[in-house]
C-alpha cells in the first residue's frame, strides 16, 4: 500500500494517531495508557485472538482496572491512513518483520521500545523517517483481554539522531505528555545513546543468568557466586558504556546509579543490600529472558542483543567483555540443548566454573 499523506493528529484533535506493530504485553500497555490520554490507537498484530474484545483493552494496575479503546488489525493494508507514529513492540529478533510492516508507511516517525542495544541504528538503516527510542521499566504480562501492571516504573523516550530530528524531538515532548498524564511518569532524554545503554544495565540484572540456571534473580544475587557474575557483567558493560563515551543516566523507576554503587560496595555489606533490592524490584515478574528459554523459545533468543551488544560495542570501543560474550553464548546452548539447560539448572557453581570463575 502506497504511504498516504502523513496524519499527525485524530480528527478533531491535536493528538498523532498510534499504530503498535506487536500486541504483546508490552505493546497493549503502551498503547493502552496512549488510548486512555487520548491517542487513537491500533493494534496490529498476525492475527485476533477469539477471546479478546475487537475495540476495548484492559489495563489491570495495583489500583484498579479501567477500559480503553483500541482498534485492532491484522494488515497495514487495513488502514485509511498512515498514522502520526508507529510503535515498534515486537521482541529484538522479529524487528527485521516489523520494519517490513512498517514500510507500509515510510514517513511516520517510528518508536522503538525493543530491550538491548541495536534496534534503533537498525531501524536507521531501513527508513528516512524521524526515529525516537523509547525505555519501558514497568513491569507488565498479558492478562484475558489485556495486560496488567506489576509495579508503577516509567518510560524514557528520546530523539534518535538523523533525518526529522526535530520533528522527533516535538513528538517526544508529546507522547511524554500523554503517557505521563495516562499514569505511566515519562521523562524525555537528550542523550538517546544514553538512555538505551542504561536500560541495557537494567535488562542485564538476573536476566541471562536466570535463564541459564532457571532461578529467580533475587536467589541469584543472594548466592555468592551468583553475585560474582552478576557483579562482573555489569562492571563489563559499563567499562563498554565508558568506552562508547556514555555514562548511565537515572530511568524512572530504575535506580540504576545506586544500583551501580551498591555493586561497588565491599561484597560482604553490598551482597545482602543488593539481592533484597534485586528481590523486591521485578514484582514478581520473571525476566523476559528467562521465561522465552525455560518456556521452550528456542533460538533466537534476545541475549544477542543484550550481552552480546554489550561484548559486541566492547569490540568497536577497544574494551573487553568476555564474561557478556560467554554468557550469551551460553544462554544460546541452554535454549537450543534441553541437557545442558536440566544441567545448569539451580547450579550457580556450574555456571561460575564454566565462566572460569570458580
Amino acid at each position: 500500500m502506497p504511504d498516504a499523506a502523513p496524519q499527525t493528529t485524530r480528527p478533531g484533535g491535536s493528538l498523532p494517531s498510534v499504530v503498535v506493530i506487536g500486541p504483546g504485553a508490552v505493546g497493549s500497555f503502551l498503547g493502552g495508557m496512549l488510548a486512555a490520554a487520548g491517542h487513537e490507537v491500533v493494534l496490529l498484530g498476525r492475527s485476533v485472538r477469539e477471546d479478546v474484545h475487537p475495540d476495548r483493552l484492559l489495563v489491570e494496575e495495583p489500583g484498579g482496572t479501567r477500559e480503553v479503546a483500541i482498534a485492532r488489525a491484522t494488515s497495514a493494508g487495513a488502514m485509511a491512513s498512515a498514522p502520526g507514529v508507529v510503535v515498534l513492540a515486537v521482541k529484538a529478533f522479529h524487528l527485521p518483520a516489523a520494519l517490513e510492516t512498517a514500510a507500509a508507511w515510510p514517513h511516520a516517525p517510528l518508536l522503538t521500545v525493543q530491550n538491548g542495544a541495536g534496534a534503533e541504528e537498525l531501524a536507521r538503516a531501513a527508513r528516512e523517517s524521524p526515529i525516537l527510542a523509547g525505555s519501558l521499566t514497568t513491569a507488565v504480562e498479558p492478562v484475558p483481554g489485556g495486560v496488567r501492571r506489576l509495579r508503577t516504573g516509567g518510560m524514557g523516550v528520546a530523539a534518535w539522531p538523523g533525518t526529522g530530528t526535530a520533528r522527533a524531538a516535538v513528538l517526544a515532548d508529546l507522547l511524554a505528555a500523554s503517557w505521563t498524564r495516562a499514569g505511566l511518569p515519562t521523562r524525555v532524554y537528550p542523550d538517546a545513546a544514553a538512555m538505551k545503554w542504561s536500560k541495557v544495565l537494567v535488562n542485564l540484572v538476573g536476566n541471562a543468568t536466570s535463564a541459564i540456571l532457571d532461578m529467580d534473580p533475587g536467589e541469584i544475587y543472594a548466592d555468592r557466586q551468583g553475585y560474582t557474575i552478576e557483579r562482573r557483567q555489569l562492571h563489563e558493560a559499563v567499562a563498554v558504556m565508558r568506552g562508547l563515551g556514555l555514562a548511565p543516566v537515572a530511568l524512572p523507576g530504575a535506580h540504576t546509579r545506586l544500583l551501580l554503587r551498591g555493586l561497588g560496595l565491599p561484597e560482604a555489606i553490598g551482597r545482602p543490600l543488593v539481592a533484597r533490592a534485586i528481590a523486591g524490584a521485578r514484582g514478581g515478574k520473571s525476566p523476559s529472558l528467562r521465561l522465552h528459554v525455560r518456556s521452550g523459545g528456542g533460538l533466537p533468543t534476545e541475549a544477542l542483543w543484550l550481552n552480546g551488544a554489550v561484548a559486541e560495542a566492547g569490540g568497536r570501543a577497544g574494551v573487553a567483555a568476555p564474561l557478556n560474550r560467554a554468557l550469551a553464548g551460553l544462554v544460546d546452548e541452554v535454549a537450543g540443548n534441553p541437557a545442558r539447560a536440566a544441567w545448569f539448572a539451580g547450579r550457580p557453581d556450574r555456571l561460575a566454573a564454566a565462566l572460569g570463575l570458580a
